[in-house]
């Protein structure tokens, strides 16, 4: 008899585990890099959405403002309320590098995304290679860019894992094999359109014609065209970017962008939400994986302009 009331207390305690287990709730901060640049907001956006799917899991969204300082204290905080995961977009990687070491230390989940920093023991990420990124319209702009072209770059952060890699890939895939191409302008523009703007006016002055825009984000690309769209002297001018966002697509559509790099937020926050829950549950310890970057034209770029309407981005 003992041993019956033994071995039923023993399955109450079990089954009282188990749904306590089913009935935890996680805390997760996510902190974006800035909720002024359009992909960081795609991205959040997307998270937010996607983590309304996961009951377990109760999201908080912080905005990093562009600034090491604040996404830096962000961190901290996070850590101080013990979160259960912090999800940290860099907005630059190394700045950011042992405020992550201490969420790890502190004994919570941490995971990089857009772009991870690589290299933290104990972290995980999801990311794209921005290499590739970069390549996939480098090798288009090698037969599109005519011969003494003169052409202007617009740059993300010095020190951003993307940045930095994307810049490199344009300089192999292209530049190195373009020796005729002049690059008559190039500056740091922080993924930022108004900056871009900004560079973009003072290089039209200064230069009468310029063939091509290669520009490391859709964002900058698209603050740089909007300088030139109705001045008749830039009809035709060439544009590279890099994400997919939806006024990407729109500005393929119309002709003004020549073409992007897919780097879908959607993918990403589907593959950041999948990645958190297993890492909160135990199912995997550690977690490392990329997203496709499909190159976007005026071929195919109906094809993403559905997946913003379904998603409700466009109408």
């Amino acid at each position: 008899m003992r041993k019956r009331i033994a071995m039923l207390l023993l399955l109450v305690t079990l089954v009282s585990g188990a749904a306590f287990a089913q009935g935890k709730v996680y805390r997760v901060a996510y902190i974006a890099r800035a909720q002024a640049d359009s992909f960081a907001a795609w991205l959040a956006n997307s998270i937010v959405e996607e983590a309304k799917k996961y009951p377990n899991i109760s999201l908080k969204v912080f905005d990093g403002q562009a600034s090491d300082d604040i996404e830096n204290s962000l961190i901290e905080n996070a850590i101080t309320n013990k979160y259960d995961a912090i999800i940290v977009q860099p907005n630059n990687g190394e700045s950011q590098r042992p405020f992550v070491e201490k969420i790890v230390s502190a004994g919570i989940i941490a995971i990089t995304t857009n772009a991870r920093i690589a290299g933290i023991k104990g972290a995980s990420s999801v990311d794209a290679d921005p290499y590739e990124q970069a390549a996939v319209n480098a090798r288009l702009a090698l037969k599109q860019v005519p011969q003494n072209a003169k052409v202007v770059v617009l740059n993300g952060p010095s020190g951003n894992f993307h940045a930095d890699a994307r810049r490199k890939s344009w300089q192999k895939e292209f530049f190195d094999k373009r020796k005729d191409v002049k690059i008559v302008g190039e500056q740091i523009a922080h993924w930022n359109k108004d900056e871009a703007m900004n560079y973009m006016e003072d290089w039209v002055q200064a230069n009468p014609k310029i063939d091509a825009i290669i520009s490391m984000n859709d964002n900058m690309a698209a603050g740089a065209l909007e300088v030139v769209k109705n001045n008749p002297a830039y009809k035709g001018i060439l544009a590279y970017g890099v994400d997919g966002t939806a006024e990407a697509a729109l500005l393929i559509k119309s002709g003004l962008l020549t073409a992007t790099s897919l780097q879908s937020a959607y993918d990403l926050a589907t593959k950041i939400l999948d990645t958190t829950e297993k890492l909160l549950t135990g199912k995997a310890k550690q977690i490392d994986v990329d997203i496709d970057c499909p190159l976007i034209t005026k071929d195919n770029v109906d094809m993403l302009i559905e997946i913003h309407k379904k998603a409700g981005a466009l109408k």
